[in-house]
């Protein structure tokens, strides 16, 4: 028994300690998978099942000031990890760019924006308990919370083993679709007189397709290209964007091409009906004028 708790400690030292990144690894919700997959799990309980059951009988909250209030924090946040990116890339090779293992302020820049990219995707947890305390229950689909979900461990990953280097790309342009996004939020969160300036609420969706492209152009590159950075990480992120790409595709599709076909055959429903009025009236008017001649023409015989 003694000998199988040793050998189990041991794998847990090696995935968790050995293989992590020393600068990284002692850093808050870093050095251990437990806590995060705590949050995680109660993040699912409440979206899923306690906070559906806990506002059925209850009126939504409004949360005005409290979404004006966070998603600026998100655009600002966003704001902050894009211009980090632009200044990490200007050094960065778009083709393979390994992990700086060094203890040079210029890599421990480079892993703390990671890590923050990290934090940021634990905060945005809330995009989903906001829907729910709000009852906006048809935003809380598969693929927002697979999303959600996925995300942050990907990023505790990335934090833990591999702070930097080529994977930051997917980071970088992430946050700057977040830029974006969060901004039609917090515009959106003033209340319904905003509506007429938030035409643009689809082409978000476009912007998010185009970014897993970008992802998976840029990461296929491992492929091909040896840097030192580990190529089996294809294996997470190729079938990840591709699966997002379809994800968000049906999304898009569901959310404004039915809805555009079904204004299409609603407008082309009352233009026929419009058209059958005009015909009936125009048959109606003839036949009138006809009687009306026939009668005139009798008092003439008459």
């Amino acid at each position: 028994m003694a000998a199988v708790n040793a050998t189990q400690t041991d794998y847990w030292n090696f995935l968790f300690i050995e293989l992590a990144d020393p600068r990284t690894n002692d850093w808050f919700l870093i050095k251990s998978p437990l806590p995060l997959l705590t949050i995680l799990g109660l993040y699912l309980y409440f979206v899923l099942s306690w906070g559906p059951r806990f506002m059925r009988d209850r009126k939504p909250f409004k949360l005005e000031r409290t979404l004006l209030v966070y998603n600026f924090f998100q655009v600002a946040l966003s704001v902050w990890m894009v211009y980090e990116g632009v200044v990490i890339w200007q050094y960065y090779s778009w083709r393979c760019q390994p992990v700086d293992w060094s203890r040079t302020p210029k890599a421990y820049r480079e892993a703390r924006v990671v890590y923050v990219y990290y934090l940021a995707k634990i905060t945005e947890l809330l995009d989903t308990i906001f829907f729910v305390l709000r009852k906006n229950d048809r935003q809380v689909t598969f693929l927002h919370v697979y999303h959600h979900t996925v995300m942050p461990m990907i990023s505790w990953g990335t934090s833990k083993y591999y702070p930097g280097g080529h994977g930051t790309f997917i980071g970088w342009i992430n946050s700057f679709v977040h830029i974006i996004m969060y901004s039609y939020y917090f515009l959106s969160a003033f209340g319904p007189q905003m509506q007429k300036y938030l035409w643009w609420k689809k082409y978000i969706t476009n912007l998010q397709m185009i970014q897993f492209c970008c992802a998976f152009i840029h990461q296929t590159q491992l492929l091909y290209t040896d840097c030192g950075y580990p190529r089996w990480s294809v294996c997470f992120t190729l079938p990840n964007a591709v699966f997002f790409y379809f994800l968000f595709n049906d999304f898009y599709q569901k959310s404004y091409k039915k809805k555009q076909a079904a204004a299409k055959a609603e407008a082309d429903a009352k233009e026929i009906t419009n058209n059958n009025n005009n015909n009936n009236e125009s048959c109606a008017k003839n036949l009138n004028a006809a009687i009306a001649t026939n009668a005139a023409q009798q008092k003439k015989v008459l």
